[in-house]
């Protein structure tokens, strides 16, 4: 059955055509009439599960569960979509962990222009900072954009880039965030921090502040461990980590590494090319 969805997603792809662009621009992938100009993505691109389906997926931005407090623009379905090699890569990735135990579980992947352009209009707004007391609690937000927190590009827009984590098999269940809950800081104590199924890395996802450096030295024993242990297995399947954030890797070297992408995230965008 898995062979024949991925026949099927590489049959659809074939017959998409992509006009190149310059580098560094944002592409405007194939457009369908027949469903109202949408975007769609180009042929390298799959949804990891047609790949991987024992990956776990929380996909954070689809969700309120995030840094802004809503779902992000783009955001159609909590689906993982990124690069064939990028997919074929956490594929290896997970192979390896599985054998010790542990899962893959992706917070974020391909990631559209629009949601980094909605990224940047919320970090402009002062006022709301509603999420605030759990992924921000120690930086003024007027410094997100001077900090290397916020930026007008994102690696993410190019499909080989994702934010990820181990959970220790058999996977928990986790609880879904309560809009308005009370909030608790990402630096925390693990069991004080918002639950969640993964390794205790030090930090929760998404944690601006500089504890969720990958390597910072006040992370240590166990939390360091689990850091490390991410690290050596992503790094074993071609990716490369952001030192700045523990949860970030990229695929080196990149499908399209001077192309950004703003198709949404949904299975049409993947299953509904010509």
């Amino acid at each position: 059955m898995r062979r024949l969805v991925r026949g099927l997603t590489v049959a659809l792809a074939a017959a998409l055509t992509v006009t190149a662009v310059p580098a560094g621009a944002v592409a405007s992938p194939v457009e369908d009439g027949a469903h109202g100009g949408e975007p769609h993505a180009p042929e390298e691109f799959v949804a990891l599960r047609t790949v991987d389906p024992t990956i776990i997926q929380e996909m954070r931005y689809f969700t309120p569960h995030d840094f802004m407090g809503v779902r992000v623009t783009g955001y159609r379905e909590p689906t993982c979509l990124v690069t064939r090699d990028t997919a074929d890569g956490l594929h290896r990735a997970q192979q390896a962990f599985l054998r010790r135990g542990y899962s893959l579980k992706v917070y974020d992947c391909y990631r559209p222009q629009r949601a980094v352009n909605h990224f940047m209009d919320w970090a402009k707004d002062l006022d709301d900072q509603r999420m605030k007391g759990e992924f921000y609690p120690r930086i003024d937000k007027s410094t997100l954009f001077r900090d290397g927190y916020i930026a007008e590009k994102s690696g993410h827009s190019r499909g080989s880039t994702v934010d990820l984590t181990l959970v220790k098999l058999p996977a928990l269940p986790t609880r879904p965030y309560v809009p308005g809950e009370p909030l608790s800081p990402c630096y925390g104590p693990k069991e004080s921090r918002f639950p969640d199924n993964s390794l205790d890395m030090g930090t929760g996802f998404d944690c601006f502040d500089t504890l969720a450096h990958t390597l910072d030295p006040r992370v240590k024993g166990k939390q360091r461990a689990n850091r490390l242990l991410l690290k050596q297995g992503m790094e074993q399947a071609g990716f490369t980590n952001y030192p700045s954030e523990w949860w970030h890797y990229t695929l080196t070297p990149e499908t399209f590494p001077d192309t950004s992408f703003d198709f949404p995230v949904s299975w049409r965008s993947v299953t509904g090319r010509r």
